[in-house]
């Protein structure tokens, strides 16, 4: 099985980097056509048009965030079968996951595109955009089915140790995006319909070449006979990890909808300013997302391999791997966050870059929280407890919501800037000591099993 990594043994920095990197690197390549997307936008179709494509950008982190969230983790009992090397048991779970997010599919797609309209308005999307966000909106919404395809089958892949192929998958998709935004923007000048219709296109050719090759190379993945049938108690795994993932983005993007919502009211020039500067943050955040990723995998394979000592040494791994990258931001963010804002707007608009550059910098002094949080959750996750991570979705959501009721109000942009931050810092909290004590417990309990099966202490 070479298309596969066992991260059960060897060195943890090693196999979190070795798995990491090229899940990063698909990530940065995604943001970066995120960044073209909107700076085409901004400089050839104007200022309303890059305002209307961020002011539904919480929305869609609800809605894809759940989406993204359930499938990543659909993928952690597939990781814990593998590391348990329990192959018909890890295609059983592949089969009820592909039901599962079928109806997943189905029923938010239908659901989001029926409420578009109502939901740019609960966000206070300024009536001067609200048609081109409007339009924008649905085309996502429609992109539904296509984007949880990619992420289900990626994040099958990625539950065997492979991370390499789904970033070879979104560098072509990337370059579909690419060209096609120039083509439909610039060469057709659909506005921000083609900014839509492209990432629809590129996201359907993404979901597409994972499914080639699983059925392909990755043959181990595909349910034999009676292992496609419909098992319950599969099923109820398989949701009791999903659905708390799932959830946890979702509850965190209710704090960041009310969020926006409170920015959207002090008018375009700031949605624009908070659009162009969520860009760039999420380029250099995703990296943090994405070490989590990999601890998700990472402790799912050696929780299923009865490996918890492994557990810790991987964690402090991760985070010292973090903690480097902080340091990379630094040396970049500081001295050139109005540079990288003028990607999206002329120089000539001060007021738009000065506040975003602000929020770029207030964050980025923040990241060692976001740092900690990424590996402590997906880590927590990895381990089968997704609903304790869930619940420091709840404390993002409580101290976004707390921002936008009373530090905006107050402060204005700036009270926006503390936004996430705050919430990092909050989630941080519940983290560390639930980390601990899961950590704690999880050890007693294989103590406990080695000591009832006469082995030796």
């Amino acid at each position: 099985m070479a298309n596969i990594n066992d991260m059960t043994t060897g060195s943890p920095t090693r196999d979190i980097l070795k798995f990491a990197v090229p899940l990063v690197c698909g990530y940065i390549l995604q943001q970066m056509y995120l960044i073209i997307d909107a700076a085409i936008v901004g400089r050839f179709v104007g200022v309303g048009a890059l305002a209307a494509v961020g002011a539904s950008a919480s929305i869609m982190f609800l809605i894809m965030g759940f989406c993204n969230g359930a499938c990543s983790g659909f993928a952690i009992p597939v990781a814990q079968a593998f590391g348990a090397k329990d192959f018909a048991a890890m295609r059983r779970y592949v089969a009820n996951a592909v039901r599962i997010a079928a109806v997943i599919a189905v029923v938010i797609t239908m659901a989001t595109c029926a409420l578009c309209s109502p939901i740019l308005r609960m966000v206070n999307t300024p009536k001067e955009i609200f048609g081109d966000a409007y339009t924008f909106l649905i085309l996502q919404f429609a992109a539904i089915p296509f984007t949880i395809t990619y992420n289900l089958l990626a994040g099958f892949i990625r539950a065997l140790g492979n991370s390499k192929q789904p970033f070879y998958f979104l560098i072509f998709s990337s370059i579909v995006n690419i060209l096609l935004d120039f083509l439909f923007i610039i060469g057709m000048r659909l506005g921000v319909e083609g900014v839509g219709l492209a990432t629809m296109l590129s996201q359907a050719a993404s979901g597409y070449m994972c499914y080639t090759y699983i059925k392909r190379k990755m043959d181990v993945l595909i349910p034999r006979a009676d292992e496609r049938a419909y098992d319950h108690k599969k099923a109820a795994t398989l949701l009791a990890s999903g659905l708390p993932m799932g959830l946890q983005f979702s509850i965190t993007a209710i704090g960041s909808i009310m969020l926006q919502s409170a920015n959207n009211a002090l008018g375009t020039v700031y949605v624009a300013a908070f659009t162009a500067s969520m860009r760039v943050k999420y380029l250099f955040t995703c990296v943090f997302e994405n070490i989590g990723v990999a601890m998700a995998t990472y402790c799912g394979q050696n929780i299923g391999a009865h490996k918890v000592a492994r557990v810790a040494l991987g964690v402090r791994s991760a985070m010292k791997i973090t903690a480097v990258y902080f340091l990379i931001t630094l040396a970049l963010i500081l001295p050139f966050a109005e540079e990288m804002m003028m990607l999206f707007v002329s120089a000539g608009e001060t007021e738009i870059i000065s506040n975003a550059a602000m929020y770029m910098r207030i964050s980025n002094y923040f990241y060692p929280a976001l740092g900690l949080l990424t590996v402590l959750r997906y880590s927590i996750q990895g381990l089968g407890y997704s609903s304790l991570s869930m619940l420091s979705g709840v404390m993002e959501m409580v101290a976004r919501c707390g921002v936008s009721l009373w530090l905006v109000p107050a402060l204005a942009f700036l009270g926006v800037c503390y936004g996430d931050p705050v919430a990092w810092v909050a989630a941080d909290v519940f983290l560390v000591p639930c980390m601990v004590l899961l950590y704690r417990h999880l050890r007693r309990r294989e103590e406990a099993a080695r000591v009832a099966a006469g082995a030796p202490r």
